[in-house]
């Protein structure tokens, strides 16, 4: 059985990534309700009881607005960092406005890998305004993938961690000119270009042209703006800087409203 990743749902309404190993079975965030998650998987052939848990990135809505009811009907453990959970359980309310409780949960710190199944997790720390927010690399079976979305700019620790990854889900959030001129209140466009924001374009096509592991056969650009970006435009300016560098990497664009083809390794 090969390693797989598919990106369930990527953008600002709601991410949800599955990653799957012949034994192991992970959901990367939970955005979207409960029931859209479980349509989504089924449509790619995936059983929803299959999964083994839910790893939280960050507290924002875009990714644990279906926490709480996923993980009590599937029954499966949660892993957020100790940080995330304090802020999510402040905010995240029930259907009947009541405080929530994660049945299941597994702290983890960033730097400190953990294994699940098979799989070796690794999160490292990425600068993004949450309280504690992470990216993950998955490793199994002689594969590596890496996740890392929401992130204002890329460091130098974070290089380090996506290295030699033979699959990779990064951002390309927003085209600065489109971002400049489009509907957003000032206040959100200065956010959101900060270094606690999200990645444009450029950087992530500087990141390609410079840093980007050729060992790396599958990119899925992801969180891609509906009002600040285009696929076509992240399509064009990635495959320029792949072919730039002569490699032979395959491009994919993660999309908001159906969940992606299932990219195996």
């Amino acid at each position: 059985m090969a390693v797989s990743i598919t990106v369930l749902a990527s953008g600002s309404n709601g991410n949800c990534t599955l990653v799957s190993t012949s034994a192991t079975r992970l959901l990367v965030d939970a955005g979207l309700s409960c029931r859209e998650i479980i349509r989504r998987m089924k449509l790619c052939g995936e059983d929803p009881c299959s999964i083994d848990g839910i790893l939280i990135t960050h507290e924002h809505a875009d990714h644990v607005a279906g926490l709480h009811v996923l993980a009590k009907k599937l029954k499966v453990p949660v892993y957020m960092t100790g940080a995330t959970h304090d802020t999510y359980r402040r905010w995240a309310r029930d259907s009947n406005g009541n405080k929530v409780t994660l049945e299941r949960l597994e702290y983890f710190s960033s730097g400190r890998c953990f294994q699940i199944g098979d799989v070796l997790v690794k999160p490292f720390t990425i600068p993004h305004d949450a309280i504690d927010p992470v990216g993950f690399t998955f490793e199994a079976e002689g594969v590596r993938i890496g996740i890392a979305t929401d992130l204002g700019y890329i460091p130098e620790s974070i290089k380090y961690h996506l290295r030699r990854t033979d699959m990779l889900l990064l951002e390309a959030n927003h085209d600065l000119d489109m971002l400049k001129v489009g509907p957003y209140p000032w206040s959100v466009k200065q956010r959101v270009m900060s270094r606690v924001g999200h990645l444009s374009n450029l950087v992530m096509s500087d990141y390609l042209l410079q840093d980007l592991d050729a060992c790396t056969s599958r990119l899925i650009l992801g969180h891609l703006s509906e009002q600040n970006n285009h696929p076509e435009i992240v399509r064009m300016i990635a495959t320029q800087s792949l072919e730039q560098r002569g490699l032979a990497t395959s491009l994919a664009i993660a999309e908001q409203g159906r969940p992606s083809e299932v990219f195996c390794f």
